[in-house]
């Protein structure tokens, strides 16, 4: 289908416009943290490093930040795990209920982060009488980071078909063998993929941490909503927000590269 010249400028204004709304504001939150103002007035008259150093300095921030690394960590690992699991059994097998299986491990990314929350801080308390903490949230984080897991492991074997499992066998290796040298490598960068989207999306998290976490421990993002009106700690907020910013995108960008690659060989 051709497009007239008047209708790719307006799908190019739409496009600028969109982008403009998505991370002009995540610009701002960049060039305030060097923002030598600290009402933050705009454009910035001079640009500083102080709130860096005092945010590097800052015990809060610093234990905050350990607490997201552990939890997304954890739970990146169990995601991989359960969700590499639950991709090869739906994939690889025919079975009654597989659909429905299938719908119940993708509904938890689906599901609002609220409604996730309360049912869990219900569930761990009330059913199974554990105390919330850190251990909690890496159990809550990893019920959707599982999602993101199964679709990137799920994906990637539909694109591998059967046809090389089946020659490795043939050719006389078994599971394991054929696994480790087959089907493995076809999977690296599909698993790892899958692991950093897991990894960005435990870091970010706010809403179901808030329910899981308990008292006492702070997660990044807690750490910069319960911040971000006390007046002495906006610029370092600020600094803070922009270390996230970039966080959450370098894992994102790495995962799309990866996500992108083919199963030959030459790119694994």
């Amino acid at each position: 289908m051709r497009l007239s010249r008047t209708t790719k400028y307006l799908l190019l204004a739409a496009l600028v416009l969109g982008l403009g709304v998505i991370y002009f504001p995540l610009l701002v939150v960049l060039l305030n943290s060097f923002n030598a103002d600290t009402t933050f007035g705009w454009p910035p008259s001079s640009f500083t490093l102080e709130w860096w150093s005092r945010a590097a300095e800052n015990e809060g921030a610093l234990n905050a930040l350990g607490t997201s690394v552990q939890a997304g960590l954890a739970a990146t690992a169990i995601a991989l795990v359960l969700g590499t699991m639950a991709a090869f059994a739906l994939q690889k097998y025919r079975f009654f209920g597989r659909n429905q299986v299938s719908l119940l491990i993708i509904l938890p990314i689906a599901l609002p982060g609220i409604v996730t929350g309360i049912a869990l801080n219900n569930a761990f308390r009330t059913i199974l009488g554990i105390d919330l903490g850190l251990f909690t949230a890496i159990v809550a984080h990893a019920t959707f980071c599982i999602v993101v897991v199964f679709n990137n492991v799920v994906a990637r074997l539909r694109r591998m078909g059967g046809n090389l499992e089946e020659a490795s066998m043939d050719l006389g290796a078994d599971g394991l063998t054929t696994f480790r040298l087959v089907t493995f490598p076809m999977l690296r960068s599909a698993l790892l993929a899958g692991g950093l989207l897991a990894f960005a999306l435990s870091f970010d998290e706010i809403i179901v941490t808030t329910f899981t976490l308990g008292t006492g421990l702070e997660t990044l993002p807690i750490w910069i909503l319960n911040n971000l009106f006390r007046p002495n700690q906006a610029p370092i907020v600020n600094v803070v927000a922009a270390v996230l910013i970039l966080a959450s995108t370098v894992p994102v960008y790495l995962a799309q590269r990866l996500s992108g690659d083919t199963t030959s060989g030459g790119r694994l």
